[in-house]
């Protein structure tokens, strides 16, 4: 027996999608060339500095920002990705995910100030990015291939998507939870709601920031598979060729630079979190 009422929602995104590709091409277009523009420069870089530089370098940063065993492990898996001849794809994913991961904390960081700032907003907001995190990540290619195309950038933007959540989140929470003594306090030495924002409250939910970060990162690189079904390169590509010739071999070496990655970004911002909560325990 049929429902008796039935809803054509699919019908009616659909309409809404082809009347936005033939009347804002030119918008889509602009996106992708900027888009573009950064991966390739990022792609560059990343894949023309030296081996050993980028090795010696993170791990140093590793060191520094997370202790000694943090640079050692970062030396580690970087070393391991490129005995695994997956250096040069590696650094293309790495460009990709940085790519990703810029865009979500540039639009992100504004998003989750001003839904702390404004609970209008934040009602809003809040089952939009439900339905961002919740819904299979799959579905946000079907329309970033139609405004863009095949390739990097609609992988790009349908990791943004995927991965935009957690920064909001975690921006808006950090700037909730910070002390209203404190802000009270800035309010009575005569600062400007500005001013509260910039030298109180960010600095303070700034551990809370940098995990929204993690967060966005790590969800990043769960998409760069499902990227390269429309033609993202990078380690994706690999395991998707895996999956399509049925090649444990590569599938299980692509899988493991993707983790020796994630691995190093993880570690290193969880250093700096870290530094950051202890920097604010000190000053209280």
């Amino acid at each position: 027996m049929n429902f008796p009422i039935r809803i054509p929602l699919g019908h009616w995104a659909e309409i809404f999608v082809n009347w936005l590709t033939e009347n804002f091409s030119s918008v889509f277009d602009s996106i992708k060339v900027v888009v573009e523009f950064l991966l390739v420069q990022l792609d560059s870089f990343f894949v023309w500095v030296p081996w050993p530089v980028a090795l010696i370098g993170l791990a140093v940063v590793g060191w520094i920002v997370a202790g000694r065993r943090v640079g050692i492990l970062t030396a580690v898996c970087l070393f391991s990705l490129g005995c695994l001849d997956l250096w040069t794809i590696g650094m293309s994913t790495l460009a990709l995910v940085t790519t990703a991961v810029f865009i979500s904390v540039l639009f992100g960081l504004p998003m989750g100030i001003l839904a702390a700032k404004n609970p209008r907003f934040d009602i809003i907001l809040k089952p939009i990015l439900d339905g961002m995190q919740t819904i299979p990540s799959f579905v946000y290619l079907i329309p970033a291939i139609m405004f863009f195309g095949i390739g990097n950038v609609p992988g790009i933007i349908a990791t943004v998507i995927f991965a935009l959540p957690p920064m909001v989140r975690l921006t808006s929470l950090g700037i909730q939870q910070v002390d209203h003594e404190v802000v009270e306090a800035g309010t009575a030495f005569g600062c400007t709601p500005v001013q509260l924002l910039l030298k109180i409250q960010l600095p303070l939910a700034i551990p809370s920031i940098m995990t929204g970060v993690n967060q966005t990162v790590m969800m990043a690189l769960s998409m760069v598979v499902v990227a390269a079904m429309i033609g993202a390169g990078g380690l994706g590509s690999k395991i998707l060729y895996s999956i399509q010739r049925i090649d444990l071999g590569v599938g299980i070496e692509a899988g493991l630079g993707i983790l020796f990655i994630a691995v190093v970004l993880d570690r290193i911002l969880q250093g700096i979190t870290k530094k950051q909560q202890d920097a604010i325990m000190h000053q209280k």
